[in-house]
């Protein structure tokens, strides 16, 4: 065989080889769409169904004179499935139903509705997005009186795609209280601390993945219903709110402050009636992006002072009359000096004019001498009056306090004679509110309420009463001495 006929042959057995491969190929398709075909089709037909989530809408928090503080408005986008209406219907319609539009979104004329609606049905589109503009309630009832959107869903082919936005209508009042959730399930405030009640519970629907990823709703038997959110009504005064809001803002102003925070609750039903936070922005103004209030954890300084009385008077002898000498206003303990605020001290005073004149080394000085030696047991009444302890609250992010304890390695001489006037722990200003209550309150101690219930329409689901700290946080007798420090401080202090 010459070389000639070896390149012939080796040519020919790889055209061979090259059909076979074709034959196999066309053999292998024809079995796919012939034998395999209804399997595939449906494989394609479920590849392209889904079940999603369909949000339920979210609960109302109410004031506590049923004034709206946060509520979910619908906004809806309008798309139409053109291929579902029938010949008769679409034909009849189309002409009013395209003026109608052009005239409401006013982006396209009449003509290029008319041309987009019937180049969509013609070509077997099943998903067309009328106008990326979200339209509330009123214009989709509105709507939904037009011609062939007014078949509905699954003759006329419209589709309004939902969506809920948060909506307060009294702007950023309690702003911080009233809070949020994002997205990822975090966030802080009322809506945070009630989200499984506010939240409902979520629905699921099938959806069509159609050309364009886009994902159309489609009627299924098997649909889940959302159950829409319950609704919380809190304890907030409207018009204290705003009260509070506003004076504190001026006071910060006034007082050049980074922070502050304000909370107005009634006494007898610990029904937190106000309550605002501000922080300064650095820009000159103040924003509300943190409850101090709650979750706050600052040394309480002279209002602790409070609870130095309570203890004294409680354990020991010492009358409001007795006197005691502050000296020149400064005063040694260990490497440490204690002072007063007035300049050259207040001398030799009463302990009820110490209390109304805020001195620390009056404070600090009777706290050495009574309970140096027992520290301990000062600090049974830091415990029995709530403050080493978070209180409970309905709202999370409470802090926690951060009270030091003899064991601790931070303790030393100075330790308690400071805690006498304030300083060298932290608490949070609700746990300071809740004391000073107790006392307006003939010594009964209750906890913060922000939300008496909770219902779903007008039927109460869940009711939150007072709660009870302490009945009695101490005698009658220690209850009306410190009263009568109290109004001393106002009237002479």
């Amino acid at each position: 065989m010459n070389i000639k006929q070896s390149i012939l042959v080796r040519v020919r057995v790889a055209f061979l080889c090259v059909l076979i491969f074709a034959i196999c190929v066309g053999a292998k398709i024809g079995h796919i769409q012939i034998v395999e075909g209804e399997k595939w089709a449906k494989m394609s037909e479920e590849i392209n169904f889904d079940y999603k989530k369909v949000k339920a809408t979210r609960g109302n928090i109410y004031s506590d004179n049923g004034s709206l503080l946060a509520t979910s408005l619908p906004f809806y986008k309008v798309a139409i499935d053109p291929t579902l209406a029938k010949e008769e219907i679409f034909r009849q319609g189309i002409d009013s139903l395209s003026w109608f539009l052009s005239r409401y979104y006013k982006d396209r004329s009449a003509k290029e509705y008319k041309e987009m609606l019937k180049d969509a049905r013609a070509t077997g589109k099943q998903y067309v997005t009328i106008n990326r503009k979200r339209i509330n309630y009123q214009t989709k009832k509105e709507m939904m009186s037009w011609p062939i959107f007014r078949d509905g869903r699954y003759k006329g082919g419209v589709i309004f795609e939902k969506m809920d936005v948060r909506y307060r209508p009294f702007s950023n009042l309690s702003r911080r209280t009233v809070g949020f959730v994002n997205e990822d399930g975090k966030g802080a405030g009322l809506e945070y601390s009630f989200d499984e009640a506010l939240g409902g519970q979520d629905g699921e629907a099938l959806f069509q993945k159609i050309a364009g990823g886009t994902w159309k709703p489609v009627f299924d038997a098997n649909n889940i219903k959302a159950i829409d959110g319950l609704d919380i009504q809190t304890t907030i005064d409207i018009n204290l709110q705003d009260v509070a809001e506003t004076s504190l803002h001026r006071a910060m102003q006034a007082h050049n402050a980074d922070e502050g925070t304000v909370v107005v609750m009634e006494v007898k039903t610990g029904h937190i009636k106000a309550i605002s936070n501000l922080t300064a922005d650095g820009r000159g103004g103040f924003q509300e992006e943190f409850n101090h209030a709650v979750g706050g954890s600052i040394e309480p300084g002279s209002t602790f002072k409070l609870v130095t009385m309570m203890a004294l008077l409680e354990e020991t002898n010492i009358e409001l009359t007795d006197t005691i000498n502050t000296g020149n206003g400064e005063y040694k303990f260990y490497n440490r000096i204690v002072r007063d605020h007035e300049e050259g001290g207040y001398g030799k005073i009463t302990i009820q004019r110490a209390f109304e004149l805020s001195s620390n080394i009056a404070m600090a000085k009777l706290i050495d001498k009574h309970f140096g030696t027992k520290p301990s047991k000062f600090l049974e009444y830091v415990d029995k009056l709530k403050l080493s302890t978070p209180l409970g609250l309905q709202i999370t992010g409470e802090s926690y306090p951060k009270i030091t304890r003899p064991k601790d390695k931070n303790w030393s001489g100075i330790t308690l004679p400071w805690m006498a006037y304030g300083y060298g722990f932290e608490i949070s200003p609700l746990h300071t509110l809740t004391l000073y209550n107790a006392i307006a309150n003939e010594g009964k101690m209750i906890k913060p309420v922000f939300v008496t219930s909770v219902s779903e329409a007008d039927r109460i689901k869940q009711e939150y009463e007072t709660e009870k700290i302490d009945s009695k946080i101490c005698s009658s007798k220690t209850l009306n001495q410190l009263k009568l420090l109290l109004e001393g401080v106002v009237d002479n202090g």
